[in-house]
């Protein structure tokens, strides 16, 4: 079954991975996938990812990485996709959110490529906010 939103594909299967307790998840591999799973673990928020070279098309591996408590508990406490294909939501560089007064992360894409709110703040450039994570 073909997928509309890949990202939020991604954000619902991480999700689900983590009230299951799963260390690892697959999915299909795309460009901007693999960006957003890149900036998931320099924040600290996943182990690791690879990319599987399966065919027809490339796998998308995240470990994901939980809490070392009594009750272990996924690093990421939630996901919110913003832009979505029926409504897409552009910020100039002045207006980049904040995520949980800067416990989280918010994920754009900007013409110098996908990157978090943080970053796009100091290369003063806006884009289309993804999503946010905290």
């Amino acid at each position: 079954m073909p997928v509309t939103d890949t990202i939020a594909d991604m954000l619902a299967r991480i999700r689900n991975a983590g009230m299951a307790k799963k260390q690892r998840l697959t999915m299909p591999s795309s460009k901007i996938l693999v960006a957003i799973a890149q900036i998931l673990q320099d924040e600290g928020y996943i182990k690791s990812y690879n990319v599987l070279p399966t065919t027809p098309q490339k796998t998308l591996q995240i470990d994901l990485k939980y809490t070392k408590e009594r009750h272990p508990q996924l690093v990421i406490q939630g996901l919110q996709r913003i832009s979505k294909p029926g409504r897409r939501v552009y910020t100039r560089k002045e207006d980049i959110p904040w995520v949980r007064s800067g416990l989280g992360i918010a994920i754009l894409t900007t013409p110098q490529g996908v990157m978090t709110g943080r970053k796009a703040r100091q290369l003063g450039v806006g884009g289309e906010i993804l999503c946010y994570i905290w």
